[in-house]
């Protein structure tokens, strides 16, 4: 893993020269070459979003992208005649990604510099190389989900949720009843597998952990009764968010051990993480045991740490911890053997003595019944909005 390239989540895309051939204010026509075409439909099968950073008139070349039939294909277009570092930086920070999983395409080598020194995390293409884009590891995750299939158009309806946000006079959570939320807490499947390992690899300010999970660490966990890999899905009535987050948790006698928690940064404002915790600690309280979290800092997931704190996790000690120290012993020496997400340097405890929470007031949640015995238990709604 440590040698691979970090995947490319948007390519930023100049429009002259580059994306098109011409130039929109000097040539008669602008021609988009079918090879172009065909990488801007690929990369966006793959659910690497694009965006525009183009020196242009924004609404000529909207309308040449419109009349070459690509328009739908961009998020967040920054068309105008700031720099391009500022532009590439707005499209970053408008989807919240982190700079290094941002691409950038330009045939001058003048914009490529521009944007490289502000901004060096940013990996940065000549547009000769464009046709080749879908080639590169980069641009090429392992899996392609039936979230990632769809992201874009699910990043477009955020946008939209995000503008009538904007004009809603009342509360926050008057609003967020008006979505009409529902939250689908499930055990994952074989189908489910990409989404969950794509999760852990994606998120990272939302990621108790850091710790990955692959395809057949997450295989061995499902088929163990001592185990729960659980998926979260949201939807509202702008349509689905996919999968945002997954919870990895394992049974002992007095307390249940939370190894992983992580959820996409979509949802964060939607107060999805806290939801979902209040529903985890519920479950634990029915079955009389306590919580322990895994948590391990990085440069990315402060935001985590506060969600846990939050909730009512604490790095206070318990007698409770002795049963999972001594299964982390047994981890750390089945380690050379391959078990899965063996390996907890850094990692600590975040302790909590579960308790019954109120049921949350604006999304519903549909989950099945936690606990070893209850393996085989159906979903059930735990929770409505305005309930």
């Amino acid at each position: 893993m440590s040698d691979a390239p970090t995947l490319v989540k948007c390519l930023v895309w100049d429009l002259d020269n580059t994306l098109w051939r011409g130039t929109l204010l000097e040539d008669h026509e602008v021609v988009l070459p079918e090879e172009i075409r065909r990488t801007i439909v690929e990369l966006d099968a793959r659910g690497i979003l694009q965006a525009v950073a183009s020196k242009n008139d924004h609404d000529h070349a909207w309308q040449q992208l419109e009349a070459l039939g690509v328009a739908e294909y961009f998020v967040l277009p920054r068309i105008g005649w700031h720099p391009k570092s500022r532009s590439v930086k707005e499209i970053a920070d408008g989807l919240n990604f982190a700079l290094k999983t941002v691409a950038f395409i330009d045939d001058q080598p003048a914009e490529r510099a521009e944007v490289a020194h502000h901004h060096p995390e940013v990996r940065c293409f000549d547009a000769a190389l464009a046709a080749e884009l879908t080639g590169l590891p980069e641009f090429s995750p392992a899996v392609v989900t039936v979230d990632a299939a769809r992201r874009r158009s699910m990043y477009q309806a955020g946008f939209r949720r995000t503008a009538e946000r904007e004009e809603f006079t009342g509360p926050d959570e008057a609003f967020l009843r008006s979505l009409d939320l529902v939250m689908e807490i499930k055990r994952a499947d074989d189908a489910d597998l990409s989404r969950v390992e794509e999760l852990t690899l994606r998120t990272s300010q939302m990621n108790a952990t850091g710790v990955y999970y692959s395809d057949a660490d997450l295989r061995a966990l499902i088929a163990d009764p001592e185990h729960e890999v659980l998926t979260v899905s949201l939807t509202d009535r702008f349509g689905p968010h996919g999968a945002v987050g997954v919870l990895l948790v394992g049974y002992h006698e007095r307390v249940w051990h939370l190894k992983l928690l992580a959820t996409s940064c979509r949802v964060v404002s939607f107060g999805a993480g806290a939801v979902l915790l209040d529903w985890l600690i519920g479950e634990a309280a029915a079955a009389g045991v306590h919580l322990a979290a895994d948590f391990r800092r990085t440069d990315r997931n402060r935001m985590m740490e506060i969600a846990y704190r939050f909730a009512g996790f604490t790095d206070a000690a318990c007698d409770c911890l002795a049963e999972l120290r001594s299964a982390d012993a047994d981890a750390d020496a089945d380690a050379d053997a391959g078990a899965a997400g063996s390996g907890r340097a850094g990692i600590e405890f975040r302790h909590l003595v579960a308790d019954r929470r109120p049921a949350p007031t604006t999304v519903r949640v549909d989950a099945p019944a936690l606990g070893p015995v209850a393996s085989t238990g159906s979903a059930g709604s735990t929770g409505g909005a305005g309930a």
